[in-house]
């Protein structure tokens, strides 16, 4: 019996070296391409650690009355553009889901706006946005927005694929209306999913409204990138670990609800 084994064991052995070394040629030449030189990169850390060091470190806990405001601003740009976000995805995700869709039209057309949208960044729609309607957190929210609704009606579509068919087949065979089986088949299956991939982009919003403040979105970004300008790296590493202690409060938070409903 080990014997009829061996030959799907090399073929298996065989098959990882290759992509060993697929993967290993492929770095080797985008590396090359992209000019990356490993000793330069060793022989900088030094400096950097020097520089975290010396002028990053410690953080300034004066500067917190100076960006509290800023800070609370970042968090309500994600919160309120991951509620909008979900909630016109979850309209659009029912439109699109092959079990919920009312025409195969609406499948692809929003399909492909949902990647479209997906495909752009924030910071480049913040970019976008900028000379539109200047600087401020109005753009910061609209490019927040934007990004969410394409992050997650691809959740919310894949979501509501993935529900058992069998409810929705019986409330059609009696005649059930397309909103009853909304009501009773569909959304009472993948409501958990829902909420655990919202609380995901809550997450990924606070994370990206940091870097979207630099380009003019408002909120701690933009605070940050000003005292690096200012050269005061005690105030900005002061603002920086304010943001991961509220996206490490939000992901353990995140984590029991999700752990509660699913």
């Amino acid at each position: 019996m080990q014997l009829e084994y061996l030959p799907l064991r090399k073929e298996k052995s065989l098959y990882t070296w290759i992509g060993v070394i697929i993967v290993g040629l492929t770095t080797l030449v985008t590396g090359y391409i992209s000019e990356f030189d490993v000793l330069e990169a060793f022989r900088v850390i030094p400096g950097v650690l020097n520089f975290i060091f010396t002028d990053f470190l410690p953080p300034a806990v004066k500067a917190v009355p100076d960006f509290w405001g800023s800070l609370l601003d970042t968090v309500y740009m994600a919160i309120v553009s991951t509620v909008t976000g979900a909630t016109i995805s979850l309209i659009l995700a029912l439109l699109c889901a092959t079990p919920t869709t009312p025409h195969p039209l609406f499948k692809v057309t929003i399909r492909a706006f949902a990647s479209l949208l997906r495909n752009i960044p924030a910071l480049a729609w913040t970019i976008i946005l900028v000379p539109a309607f200047g600087i401020g957190k109005t753009v910061g929210l609209m490019a927040l927005i934007i990004g969410s609704v394409g992050d997650m009606t691809r959740f919310f579509t894949e979501s509501i694929e993935e529900i058992d068919l069998g409810g929705i087949e019986a409330m059609r065979a009696v005649g059930g209306s397309y909103w009853l089986m909304l009501k009773g088949g569909v959304l009472p299956q993948c409501v958990p999913a829902l909420v655990s991939w919202t609380l995901y982009n809550l997450e990924l919003n606070i994370r990206a409204s940091t870097i979207i403040g630099m380009v003019g979105g408002g909120g701690i970004g933009f605070f940050i990138l000003s005292t690096i300008k200012l050269f005061r790296y005690d105030h900005a590493a002061m603002a920086i670990l304010a943001v991961a202690i509220v996206v490490l409060f939000v992901e353990f938070l995140s984590k029991n609800i999700r752990e509660r409903i699913m």
